[in-house]
């Protein structure tokens, strides 16, 4: 692990890829979960991570006072 409680790997493989997210304390143990994608799927994933960032920026960031008659 580094500094971070976790970590997240991507792995190329023959179908697609492999994702390893390893978390250093959940519960009191480290866990790590492994999820292999074929392309269409980690396109699919992608796409999912991609946009909830960007809500979660969104949400995050206030937007600047649109100013009257603009």
């Amino acid at each position: 692990m580094t500094d971070r409680d976790w970590t997240l790997r991507v792995a190329p493989t023959e179908a697609g890829v492999e994702l390893e997210f390893a978390l250093a304390d959940l519960g009191g143990r480290p866990v790590t979960a492994v999820i292999a994608l074929d392309r269409a799927e980690a396109r699919h994933f992608a796409r999912a991570l991609l946009a909830a960032s960007g809500d979660a920026a969104e949400r995050t960031f206030p937007h600047p006072p649109v100013p009257d008659g603009a």
